[in-house]
């Protein structure tokens, strides 16, 4: 079997496409064969040994799969030989098998191709469950997104969009502004205009219901600002690069509003059958059409070295994903 792998975290280049051993499904496991992987930003974290959990060693990256079942291990039940399945899982995923926790495992619907299942998992699950289970977002309200062309913003612009809430997007180039209103964003503003709040001041005099924001930065006072009364600010994560942001204690008191974590690998170590639940959604909003996960490029696995370097182009707009 071949996989793309390491013996030590710390360089992408120690990763190599390597002959190893076929896996095994342990207890509550399933070994499937792997048809897509998908790749974000925090694959090349993982690999460069820089994200806060270090995995054991030798190391298989791309956690977002989806695969045929080939085998069952002992006590797995609800799934077959034969099923395509989709998880999100830390790493296995380049590699010609994987094997998956059955906990974390969810059918994927007939007639969803395996590339757009992959490029549906970690960041609408993250949208999903910071939208509606940590925000409470609801049809008629509006909706900032940072980073709207993005992997997960662009995430929250289609979730929000296909649940009637209004969609504002921030992006920086015309390409960008472009790609998230083609994703049913209502409005998207260049937030290096100097101007840009107050751009959005006139169409929203009040501030906005909601802000999603996976970038942090110098964006982030700016916007827990733009929020209306009993406002809800979603900390996603700090894709800007540029540290940890601080706010001000008394904006919160002003505004009545919310500063809300929303940390998507705390619910799935805590609640998988919620994941479930919200993979299961998503992967169906996907099989209708009613979100559309877009799709950068697609790599074979033996070009995997470049389908990891592609993850951290900045123009980039959509989904990396791997095929064996």
């Amino acid at each position: 079997m071949r996989a793309f792998q390491a013996s030590e975290l710390g360089s992408l280049a120690k990763f190599r496409i390597e002959d190893a051993g076929a896996p095994n499904p342990g207890q509550g496991q399933i070994l499937v064969s792997v048809e897509a992987t998908a790749l974000g930003f925090v694959d090349q974290l993982v690999m460069r040994g820089l994200y806060q959990v270090k995995p054991p060693v030798p190391f298989v990256p791309g956690g977002e799969i989806v695969g045929t079942i080939i085998a069952l291990g002992e006590g797995v039940t609800g799934f077959e030989a034969g099923q395509r399945i989709a998880c999100w899982q830390f790493g296995g995923g380049l590699a010609e098998q994987a094997v998956a926790a059955a906990e974390h495992a969810v059918a994927v619907p007939d007639g969803l191709e395996p590339q757009i299942a992959a490029a549906a998992l970690l960041d609408y699950l993250t949208a999903y469950y910071g939208l509606y289970d940590r925000g409470g977002l609801k049809p008629g309200q509006s909706l900032l997104v940072t980073g709207a062309s993005g992997g997960v913003g662009s995430a929250a612009v289609q979730l929000a969009s296909a649940s009637a809430a209004t969609v504002i997007g921030l992006a920086s180039t015309d390409e960008k502004r472009e790609f998230v209103s083609a994703l049913g964003a209502s409005r998207v503003i260049d937030y290096r205009d100097a101007n840009w709040r107050d751009l959005l001041k006139r169409e929203f005099p009040s501030g906005v219901d909601m802000v999603f924001d996976p970038v942090g930065g110098s964006l982030f006072q700016l916007c827990f600002r733009s929020l209306a009364k009993h406002g809800r600010h979603l900390v996603v994560g700090f894709a800007s690069g540029d540290g940890i942001p601080s706010l001000p204690a008394n904006l919160p008191l002003l505004k009545s509003g919310e500063l809300v974590g929303v940390d998507a690998r705390y619910l799935w170590e805590s609640d998988p059958a919620r994941v479930r639940q919200i993979l299961t959604i998503v992967l169906e909003l996907a099989r209708s059409g009613q979100i559309r996960p877009r799709i950068a490029r697609t790599f074979d696995l033996a070009d995997a070295a470049e389908a990891v370097e592609f993850v951290t182009v900045s123009n980039r707009l959509g989904k990396v994903v791997v095929t064996p």
